[in-house]
């Protein structure tokens, strides 16, 4: 698959790139990226046909969208779809008091998180100034999980429900937005919260990868049901379907214990068998199932950007993936690309 493929996000109707530019890194998340830099790569992906921008407050105190804006200022705003999210507020304050780890030089913003009616309007309010552009086209509720809140998770889940969401689906019914979701680190919060309201789409961080597939017993098949549709990001799981089973390497932000490690290093000797690299069949599985429309991904350099576009259309037989199932390194009820491919055979 290209990475400028357009496809259809759900029931909105909007066509999207199958890859998504994530704008985490520009909100220079544990390391600095400078304003050039920021600005050459939010240019290259737009020169190489990406027309899929994610941003949101907590990036960098408010830092990306600064920096994300500023880029897409004088670009025709039909010709791109932009998301963000609600659930955080941002105030302006002396930088001496703010704690701004683990971004490192953000904007001189506090964050702090509300998800109330009004709070969420004016999230999105601030959102819109910040990017000084005409629309955000789809928003997500921000980390409303057990990853972010801890054991207070259920509190901020019943709050967002009744004032995040009613907040949103005020903003979609009169058309300033054309869809409304939930942004989180856990498939089952977007479960529940699908289960409970009236949501278009969901931001799904690293929950759906060659390590991880468990959405697929409810969750994803809900999602079709209802014409719901996915953006999902995290595919490496925050480093080892990158690195491989290297001393060291992460596995969801902390070191990967032995059995993952292990896992991987089984995975590996398939690409070995098949020259397939691991990053690129990390890439490109998370996009093979019909209701995951793009994939997003953040990137610090130029080289990292194009490293991402070239792995996410590496050719990859059909056998590669058969061989993952038959080895039990794969769901066997898990979408691959070839079936993606033979999909739209069919539909054509």
């Amino acid at each position: 698959m290209k990475p400028t493929e357009k496809r259809t996000f759900g029931r909105s109707g909007v066509d999207v790139t199958a890859f998504a530019f994530g704008t985490a890194p520009l909100g220079n998340f544990l390391h600095e990226v400078g304003e050039d830099a920021a600005q050459t790569m939010i240019n290259h992906a737009w020169d190489s046909g990406i027309r899929l921008f994610d941003t949101a407050p907590m990036y960098g105190h408010g830092l990306a969208e600064l920096r994300l804006g500023h880029a897409l200022r004088w670009k025709k705003r039909d010709d791109y779809v932009l998301t963000s999210k609600v659930g955080r507020v941002l105030q302006p304050a002396p930088r001496s008091s703010i704690d701004f780890a683990p971004w490192s030089n953000a904007a001189a913003n506090t964050m702090a998180f509300d998800y109330s009616y009004d709070g969420t309007m004016r999230a999105f309010e601030d959102s819109l100034q910040r990017l000084a552009l005409e629309r955000i086209d789809f928003v997500f509720i921000h980390d409303i999980d057990r990853f972010t809140h801890g054991e207070a998770q259920p509190e901020h889940f019943r709050a967002a429900m009744n004032g995040s969401w009613r907040a949103l689906e005020k903003l979609r019914s009169e058309g300033v937005v054309k869809g409304i979701g939930v942004g989180v680190n856990e498939w089952q919060v977007c479960y529940e919260a699908l289960q409970q309201r009236d949501f278009d789409c969901f931001l799904l961080a690293g929950r759906y990868t060659l390590l991880e597939q468990d959405a697929l017993e409810s969750f994803l098949p809900l999602c079709e049901e209802r014409g719901v549709t996915l953006l999902v990001g995290g595919g490496f799981n925050s480093g080892i379907l990158a690195t491989g089973a290297v001393s060291g390497a992460k596995y969801n932000y902390t070191p990967a214990p032995a059995d993952i490690l292990e896992r991987v290093s089984r995975i590996e000797a398939v690409c070995r068998e098949y020259d397939v690299p691991l990053p690129a069949a990390a890439l490109q599985f998370v996009v093979a199932h019909p209701a995951i429309r793009a994939f997003c991904a953040g990137t610090r350099t130029v080289e990292q950007l194009e490293q991402n576009l070239d792995w996410f259309s590496f050719p990859i037989p059909s056998g590669f993936w058969s061989a993952l199932k038959q080895r039990g390194l794969l769901a066997e009820n898990a979408p691959v690309p070839s079936d993606l491919k033979a999909r739209e055979l069919e539909t054509n």
